[in-house]
């Protein structure tokens, strides 16, 4: 959802709109591989700048990083975003990159199943190839 900011009127503007699966996999190199996320921003438009409130809630598909599976991971993130110097001068507000940017930004920066849920075939592998330093009891 692209914004042209030239044409709104002053004030405040509410936009509710989603991120679907079809919307990340669109995304070159990234880390999400689909998910369904519900964005809320509201912006305020003034004479020479703007404030934008996004919220997004939902759920992204990640690839765990311990068995290589796919995992859920449950989204609930918000944000106030201000414009620099740049920013105020385009005419322009993608609210999709901006939630996209948003969510991922806020990913843990590993990625994994909780503890005993990831793929039974990649758990017994690990297990037959782990070395351990700690000696057995």
């Amino acid at each position: 959802m692209t914004l042209l900011l030239n044409e709104l009127p002053q004030g405040k503007h509410h936009y509710s709109f989603r991120l679907s699966s079809e919307y990340f996999q669109g995304q070159e190199k990234s880390e999400i591989m689909g998910g369904d996320v519900a964005v809320e921003a509201d912006l305020t438009l003034r004479e020479r700048d703007y404030s934008l409130h996004l919220k997004a809630q939902g759920e992204v598909q990640l690839i765990c990083d311990r068995c290589l599976g796919q995992m859920t991971y449950a989204v609930d993130v918000e944000d106030d975003i201000l414009p620099d110097e740049e920013d105020e001068q385009t005419d322009t507000l993608d609210l999709n990159w901006l939630a996209y940017e948003m969510i991922t930004i806020n990913l843990p920066l590993v990625h994994s199943h909780p503890k005993g849920a990831c793929m039974q075939d990649m758990q017994q592998l690990l297990q037959t190839h782990l070395c351990s330093t700690v000696e057995p009891e």
